[in-house]
């Protein structure tokens, strides 16, 4: 098993920057948009992001959330170790909001359209965009497409991309791995 660093540290952080600043751009204050973390691993990116938005960009009452969509997969019950559920954690009603999902990689787009399946749950969105950190452009099974993207990987199936954070692993770090 091979490994080819796709990001270092040091371009995590200035693709985070980026993605904040193009935020910035398309929802100004944040006064009717909310951030919300796919589990498990959109949460590093979503905790990031909104962090960095209320300390470099002075943005206020950012409303963060995160959404476990577990037993909204339609691979649920299909395989031999059951999936582990996570926490969601959104205060707040989505209704008549833009709501902006985050997540690590987008590979198949069958997590996001688990989330577009969840988030009804709380109430009905204005709008709901998507921001990835890696985009796997030739893996998709559903016409899903991000509209802010980190970087774009074309990446054959037997490989796989692992996001490395800090908060997790101990270093940002994006991985290309041969299996």
């Amino acid at each position: 098993m091979s490994q080819k660093v796709l990001l270092n540290s040091k371009e995590v952080n200035i693709t985070l920057h980026r993605l904040a600043c193009q935020l910035i751009e398309n929802h100004d204050d944040f006064s009717n948009t909310v951030l919300i973390g796919i589990q498990p691993r959109g949460k590093f990116l979503a905790d990031r992001l909104a962090q960095l938005l209320s300390q470099e960009y002075n943005i206020k009452n950012i409303q963060l959330g995160h959404l476990d969509i577990t037993f909204f997969r339609d691979d649920f019950r299909r395989g031999e170790k059951p999936l582990e559920a996570n926490t969601t954690e959104i205060n707040f009603i989505v209704e008549n909001k833009d709501v902006v999902f985050i997540d690590d990689v987008l590979y198949t787009g069958r997590s996001i359209r688990s989330a577009l399946t969840a988030i009804q749950s709380f109430g009905r969105p204005n709008n709901i965009e998507l921001l990835t950190l890696i985009d796997r452009r030739f893996s998709r099974h559903l016409p899903i497409q991000p509209n802010y993207r980190g970087r774009q990987v074309d990446a054959i199936d037997l490989q796989k991309v692992k996001v490395n954070w800090v908060e997790n692993e101990g270093e940002d770090t994006v991985y290309l791995i041969d299996k």
